[in-house]
């Protein structure tokens, strides 16, 4: 933005008018230009190495992201109150599942500069760290979702009359939540090994249980939610049987192939055998840890927030979104898998103190990443009523749930810039800058306008959505600053 504005201006200064009255631009202004585009566009190499890092991850969201987009069509296929039940509940699910990636993140900048310097003892102790982590997040969501599950999922449910039964949803989603509660431990158990293997370069294995995982998720649910094989019909209480059976086999998986390929990992030899970790260490971890997981907990909750604030228009509204989120998800795979490759090759340059190519690198990714995402946003808007029409609902919910599918199609871009802001602050320690830059801006500014205008105005679904999904251009503005600024490239270890 900065360079295209700076460059009409030098071209302007020092080019000359032609006959036609446009300016003719200067041979060494137009190097400058070149120049300064450069710094954007990587070589042949650089792509390579990007993408050898991206794609098993575009591969392993893009299976999970489908299957999920399959489940939710499979239990779209019921009743309203189950489909609006088990959205809901998903949405917890959702707060869980974030602060347990929130809580991983802070060690898992640590693991990748670890990694950079060839430190095996230093990653042990990340890896022990991210299972006291997981222990300690997994009693706190038990102990907030089973006494008080059925109060939060009645908080998202509107009575308008119209849609369905309210009390039966609640009944669907709370059932459903239980069980699924329990796929949480072996879930979170695979997390630690697969975020420890892909900060150590190792993105195949993960990609690969997470893909038989997804699999086994897909073959369970259609079998225990339609009752084949001679099995009964469990509805929604056998889609959530399927997640837990197929996070099962992902973390064996996981397990089993790390502890096989040792002499790859030398980290993994000994892992177990002591599970103390150096108080300076732990010190260091938590600094950065909290604020992560702090962040990624309150942005969760923040879009539950947002969410509850779109589902005072009504059951309709939370099944539309319920649609428009599982079909959007799908295709914000590119710009989120973009990130995790950034975080960790910037983290990996980082700890080896490669400061200036860690920017580099940075910031041709992030060029990628939005040119990449302006065309899954094209392909986007145009598949949008292809899969609406996959769903057993009223042309009312799915002409909703299209519209809330190209708006955020729109945004893709932009939501790119700022996801990639994120994991470069991250990958730099900047983790209370994150905090501030992701949760804080959702609690300031998005959830306060969401709130106001669903209570205080009759602004249908759709201008409520854009008006709430455009202020996000804002930590565009603010992530540019900060990434200008250059303080974000550090060396932590």
């Amino acid at each position: 933005m900065y360079t295209c504005a700076f460059s009409l201006d030098i071209s302007f200064k020092y080019g000359i008018i032609n006959n036609c009255g446009h300016p003719h631009v200067h041979p060494i202004v137009e190097v400058f230009y070149f120049m300064q585009i450069k710094k954007f566009i990587g070589d042949k190499a650089f792509y390579k190495m990007v993408l050898a890092l991206t794609i098993p991850i575009i591969i392993q969201n893009g299976i999970t992201n489908f299957v999920n987009l399959l489940d939710n069509v499979m239990v779209g296929q019921l009743s309203p109150e189950e489909f609006a039940g088990t959205g809901i509940a998903n949405q917890l699910m959702f707060v869980c599942n974030l602060a347990i990636f929130g809580g991983l993140s802070g060690s898992g900048i640590f693991t990748a500069q670890f990694f950079g310097k060839n430190d095996h003892e230093g990653i042990r102790h990340t890896m022990r760290f991210k299972l006291y982590t997981v222990l300690i997040l997994l009693t706190v969501c038990g102990a907030v979702l089973i006494p008080f599950g059925k109060p939060l999922i009645s908080a998202f449910l509107t009575d308008d009359g119209q849609t369905g039964d309210v009390a039966l949803a609640l009944h669907y989603g709370y059932n459903y939540l239980l069980i699924a509660l329990v796929s949480l431990i072996p879930a979170s158990l695979a997390q630690v090994y697969a975020s420890t293997l892909r900060e150590t370069g190792h993105t195949v294995p993960p990609m690969l249980a997470s893909v038989a995982a997804v699999l086994a998720n897909a073959v369970f649910n259609y079998i225990l939610i339609f009752g084949k094989l001679g099995l009964p019909a469990l509805g929604v209480n056998g889609a959530a049987l399927g997640t837990v059976i197929a996070r099962v086999i992902e973390l064996a998986i996981v397990m089993i192939w790390a502890h096989a390929n040792a002499i790859k990992l030398p980290y993994i030899k000994g892992v177990y055998r002591s599970f103390k970790i150096p108080a300076e260490l732990s010190r260091r971890i938590l600094v950065k840890c909290l604020p992560l997981l702090g962040n990624e907990f309150l942005w969760s909750s923040g879009m539950a927030i947002l969410n509850q604030c779109y589902s005072t228009r009504g059951m309709a509204a939370v099944n539309a979104i319920n649609m428009s989120t599982t079909v959007t998800n799908l295709f914000n795979i590119v710009f989120i898998s973009l990130g995790t490759s950034l975080a960790i090759l910037v983290g990996n340059q980082l700890g080896a103190g490669k400061i200036e190519e860690a920017k580099d690198t940075d910031r041709k990714i992030i060029a990628f990443s939005m040119v990449i995402c302006t065309a899954v946003a094209a392909l986007m808007v145009a598949c949008s009523p292809l899969f609406t029409m996959m769903y057993n609902a009223t042309d009312e919910i799915k002409a909703l749930a299209a519209s809330l599918i190209a708006v955020c199609a729109c945004m893709m871009p932009f939501d790119s810039f700022a996801h990639n802001c994120y994991f470069t602050l991250r990958s730099g320690g900047q983790t209370f800058i994150t905090f501030l830059f992701d949760s804080a801006f959702v609690w300031a500014v998005s959830i306060p306008a969401a709130f106001l205008l669903s209570r205080l105005t009759s602004l249908s679904l759709i201008p409520l959505f854009i008006i709430c999904t455009v202020l996000n251009l804002l930590k565009c503005v603010i992530g540019a600053l900060m990434l200008k600024s250059g303080k974000w490239a550090r060396k932590l270890v």
